[in-house]
Order: structure tokens, then C-alpha cells, then sequence
């Protein structure tokens, strides 16, 4: 059994990773939050499973790293820099980054990536995405995710065609753009929708997410599936062997 340790445990999130790593059999370790011993719990587990804040993510896998212990990453709301902490820690052990554990999303990626590539860039790609009242970053990390698996399968970067907060007279829609819109309300999990919008057609993929239960299901399979890897940078369609 996998002895698995939480990286802000006392939220939402936390609890539910609790139950998800009781429930798939394996072992939890213990968890910290902001001020907690997290050298004490890297030493005695398996695996890191951090979704605590993007403030705390250097330290985090500085910790990891110095207890050779493979992390994954489910904090969202990440700049570049974060990116980049991330590649240096992979270069001594096993890191799982990603905008959204959830194994729905993982696949969802995978169709939005092939149909980009097999549509077009004459087909114009809408993503919009829905979360609870409380949340805090836009777009959300699953919507940046699905953007930058439609840029990949242009074969384009999403920061040169990434079309966000449309407002006022905007002229018409850039050719090539890939565009984001957020809607905030009420107690959303997270609803996201990628739109392909042709001449006289349009293809929808969407995914809707009830819990977050979901998220630590998905989040305990990859940590189950990164224990033993080799020092690197892995992603989710591996857990699903995509």
C-alpha cells in the first residue's frame, strides 16, 4: 500500500483526498497546512499530494525534493515561474503537474487536442468555463489546460492566440484566436465547455463535474501511479496511458 500525504489538508479538498486514498486502499500519511512540520511528512510517506496555494509551492517541492519523494501537483492558479519551480524539482524527483486531476478532464483534453488538429484553424475554438462564487483565479486551471491542448493540436502557443475578457466595441474575431470566458456563481464544482464553431456547424465537448470528489479520486489514482517513476515532468494522459 501507498502511503500518501496531503499538502493542505484542512480544505475542502483535503477531506476529500481523505476519504478517496481510504477508499482506493491505501494509506494516509498525515497532513499539513501552513506552518505544519512538512519536512516530517515527506520523510514518512510515499507520495505528495499538494493542493494547497501557489504561495506555498517552492517550499513544497523543495521539501519533496530533499526527501526524494514524488509530488503531485493539483494547485491551480500557477504563473510561469511556478512552471519553471516545477521543471527544476523534476530534475531530482517525479512531478505530476496538472490544471485538473479529475480522469474526465484527462480525456476530455485528449478529444479537444484531436479535434483541433483534425478540424482546422478555419474552425474558431470558445471555451467557457462555471465555478462556485468562491473561487478565486480566471480562467480557471482546467480551462487553460483544454486551451492549451486545442493550441497544441494547431500546433500553436496559447499565449500568442489566447482571446480573454471580450468587452466593448472589440472589432471582429481574430482568425486563429482561442477564446476563454468565465461565469462565477453559487456552489459549482466545475462546468467547462469547449465549443468548435465552423461554417453552418459547430462540435461541443463538455465535461461537468458534480464534487469534488472526483478531483481526489483522480488526484489519489496519479499519486498511486507515480510512486516508483523516475525523476521527471509527467502529465495525467499518462495515467491513463493516453
Amino acid at each position: 500500500m501507498a502511503r500518501i500525504g496531503i499538502i493542505g489538508s484542512a480544505g475542502r479538498m483535503g477531506a476529500a483526498l481523505v476519504e478517496a486514498i481510504g477508499a482506493a486502499g491505501e494509506v494516509h500519511a498525515g497532513g499539513v497546512d501552513q506552518g505544519d512540520d512538512l519536512a516530517a511528512l515527506a520523510a514518512s510517506c510515499d507520495v505528495l499530494v499538494d493542493f494547497s496555494s501557489s504561495a506555498a509551492l517552492e517550499a513544497n517541492l523543495d521539501a519533496a525534493g530533499a526527501a526524494g519523494v514524488p509530488i503531485v501537483v493539483g494547485t491551480t492558479g500557477l504563473a510561469e515561474r511556478h512552471l519553471w519551480l516545477c521543471d527544476a524539482a523534476a530534475e531530482k524527483i517525479a512531478v505530476l503537474q496538472t490544471g485538473n486531476t479529475s480522469l474526465g478532464v484527462t480525456l476530455l483534453a485528449h478529444l479537444v487536442r484531436e479535434a483541433a488538429e483534425r478540424l482546422g484553424a478555419d474552425w474558431d475554438i470558445e471555451i467557457s468555463e462555471t465555478h462556485h462564487r468562491m473561487k478565486v483565479d480566471a480562467p480557471s486551471g482546467t480551462a487553460l489546460l483544454l486551451g492549451e491542448a486545442a493550441a497544441q493540436g494547431r500546433g500553436i502557443s496559447l499565449e500568442g492566440h489566447s482571446a480573454r475578457g471580450r468587452d466593448g466595441i472589440t472589432g471582429a474575431r481574430k482568425s486563429g484566436d482561442i477564446g476563454f470566458a468565465s461565469l462565477r456563481g453559487g456552489s459549482v464544482a466545475g462546468d467547462h465547455t469547449v465549443q468548435f464553431l465552423g461554417t453552418s456547424e459547430r462540435l461541443s465537448l463538455s465535461h461537468m463535474a458534480e464534487n469534488r470528489s472526483i478531483f481526489a479520486k483522480g488526484a489519489v489514482r496519479a499519486a498511486q501511479w507515480l510512486v516508483g517513476k523516475a525523476p521527471g515532468r509527467y502529465e495525467m494522459a499518462q495515467v491513463l496511458g493516453l
